[in-house]
């Protein structure tokens, strides 16, 4: 057998398939050099979705004459100088590879300019190969413009996408590289025409904002946590906004955005309590670790993340979480906003406001300085008092929960203009709780609509309970309350119910024994495959217990691990679902009120074991607008 010693050619196409995978991939390392070079304005622009054009613009630091041809070797980076210095890492590149992989499968031209020269550098590489070289005049920083990509390489652009989809790849990016640095401005075009433009000011609502739209910049709640060892920064969604998937988790740490199952999970455990299954909560969250801490070098694209003590990391994060969202209102409020259902994303806002190029900031940021120095040594100028009706509602926090100290909301504002929040789909954190035995004291209860509704006035709004999520509820709490105490109750069955299980059903049942048993169930074998159950909890007892049975077996037999706490607790939930009173059952208003007493009595009373919410809140305002009480 031959050993053949491959060309660089070959090499560097080979190795370009690790770093450059589509035009998205262009666009982060690229993007991610701009960054590491200190620009403060990066202007990206595509064509046909990158496949035929892709230009990066930056006012960064530039690349030396001298050190232009260096740039695009393989391996050959500013970043590090050996590997030692990935233990301390805080730039976005580090592997020298990104200039050499793309330059190998496309036709690269690259300007650039140093503060310290007067001219600047033109380059010119296609497919690996040198073609130009020459002195020309520039700006400062630096400008990549990329074409044809995947030319030399055609079974590569074979399986690229429709131009659409390889740009959607790219605006995903782009919008996880502005929250990422809201210190930097981003300008992206797309075939011609503004995509969205960031102004760069560190606002990162502002920026939810513009990519987001307003609907989502109302709903969430900034969280500030500083701990010894680490700190978050940044913003959680309401439960009110929620997705199919997991597309609108976003976690950045040290400034680079990442995937992690440790933070999805961390995340997703702690709105357990407030989102139905399959649904996912929104955030934006910054961290910050000691780099000694965590591995970046783990994949070429560097979107993977190892975190030291992960296991402690996740459980620590998770209590962060749920904490703060346990200091919250979580009563959805409807409202009858014709323009609620349409979609504003922000981004013809952004594109009628002015904001400067790359090449203009820095320089406006000058003026702006030499116009402040007369004026140094006087007091910065007062900002206006906040209203009355603002000061009460920043300083009312609830007397029955203190919040943690290392955990700071802020009342939603929309960040362009800084005014308040129009009426949001959620109640803010500081107004009085709505569900409390306090406010209890001033409930009027209404009735009961459809046979499933309760309807409460209080104060200057309607609340609507659902008595099956209500009841769903507080059976779930009141049975998990005996089973962390040892103390659920159970009730015989006379005569014992027999259910024949198959092999599967009857390792399931042998391997979790210890589990239904500590539920309430008393189980026993009634010969060959057949078990009899002479005990069940006393709140499942009449509620065709041998299908409840077969329905935990089922669900048992679907976790990765025998018994684990997620699977019992979601094993509790589905019975008390089963226990509940139905909706289109009639009830007393006596039942309705020791239903809704033992409700207030809950720590979370705002969502079912599945999520689903117990009560929503109509203002008094929103019905005068619906009667043409008051005009907008």
């Amino acid at each position: 057998m031959k050993i053949n010693v491959l060309d660089h050619q070959t090499i560097d196409k080979i190795a370009a398939g690790e770093v450059v995978e589509r035009p998205a991939s262009v666009v982060k390392e690229l993007v991610e050099n701009a960054i590491d070079s200190g620009a403060d304005a990066v202007t990206v622009e595509i064509k046909e979705g990158g496949i035929s054009f892709i230009r990066v613009t930056d006012n960064g630091g530039g690349i030396e004459k001298t050190e232009i041809r260096n740039a695009f070797l393989r391996h050959a980076t500013s970043k590090i100088t050996s590997a030692e210095d990935l233990t301390d890492l805080v730039s976005l590149g580090f592997r020298g590879e990104a200039l050499a992989s793309i330059s190998a499968v496309s036709m690269v031209e690259a300007i650039s300019k140093t503060e310290e020269d007067l001219t600047g550098v033109r380059y010119v590489i296609e497919g690996g190969m040198e073609k130009e070289l020459e002195e020309i005049g520039a700006p400062n920083g630096t400008t990549i413009i990329v074409r044809n990509l995947f030319y030399n390489t055609l079974p590569r652009k074979k399986f690229l996408k429709q131009p659409q989809t390889e740009g959607s790849y790219v605006a995903d990016l782009m919008e996880h590289l502005a929250l990422s640095h809201p210190q930097i401005s981003f300008h992206f075009i797309v075939n011609g025409q503004n995509r969205f433009h960031t102004s760069g000011n560190r606002d990162l609502k502002e920026i939810i904002y513009r990519i987001y739209g307003k609907d989502i910049a109302g709903a969430i709640d900034e969280i500030h946590v500083q701990k010894e060892d680490f700190a978050i920064d940044g913003f959680l969604g309401r439960p009110v906004i929620n997705r199919s998937n997991r597309n609108y988790e976003l976690f950045y740490i040290n400034g680079r955005f990442i995937k992690s199952n440790l933070l999805s999970k961390a995340l997703e455990d702690s709105y357990k309590e407030y989102l139905m299954q399959h649904k996912f909560p929104f955030c934006v969250l910054h961290l910050t670790i000691d780099t000694k801490r965590i591995d970046v070098n783990v994949h070429p694209t560097k979107m993977e993340v190892r975190i030291a003590g992960g296991q402690e990391f996740y459980e620590r994060m998770r209590d962060i979480i749920y904490d703060c969202l346990h200091m919250r209102e979580m009563i959805p409020e409807m409202t009858f906003d014709k323009e609620q259902g349409r979609k504003d994303t922000g981004r013809d806002r952004s594109e009628k406001e002015s904001v400067p190029e790359p090449f203009e900031v820095r320089r406006i940021k000058q003026e702006k300085e030499m116009r402040k120095r007369p004026e140094s040594g006087h007091a910065k100028a007062a900002e206006p008092a906040p209203s009355a009706e603002q000061s009460e509602n920043v300083n009312k926090v609830p007397a029955e929960r203190k919040p943690d100290r290392n955990v700071v909301h802020e009342p939603a504002r929309y960040a362009a203009g800084g005014k308040q929040a129009a009426p949001l789909q959620q109640m803010e954190l500081f107004d009085d709780k709505l569900l409390s035995e306090k406010a209890r004291e001033h409930y009027e209860i209404i009735g009961q609509l459809f046979d499933t509704y309760w309807l409460i006035s209080y104060q200057n709004k309607l609340l609507i309970i659902d008595q099956h999520a209500a009841h769903e509820k507080v059976k779930f709490e009141r049975f998990m309350k005996q089973f962390h105490a040892h103390s659920i109750v159970s009730q015989n069955l006379n005569p014992p119910v027999v259910v024949t299980l198959n092999g599967k059903e009857k390792a399931c049942l042998l391997r979790n024994m210890e589990h239904f048993l500590a539920l309430g169930f008393v189980i026993e074998e009634f010969g060959g495959n057949d078990y009899a159950l002479s005990s069940v909890p006393m709140d499942l007892y009449g509620y065709q217990e041998a299908e409840l049975f077969y329905e935990l077996l089922d669900e048992l037999s679907e976790e990765t691990g025998a018994g684990t706490p997620d699977g019992i607790r979601m094993k509790i939930a589905t019975s008390a679902c089963k226990a509940a009173v139905k909706g289109n059952t009639r009830i007393s208003h006596t039942e309705a009120e020791a239903l809704i007493d033992e409700l207030l009595s809950l720590e979370n009373p705002y969502n079912c074991p599945h999520g689903r919410p117990t009560i929503i809140a109509m203002s008094k305002y929103e019905l005068e607008k619906k009667f043409k009480r008051i005009v907008t």
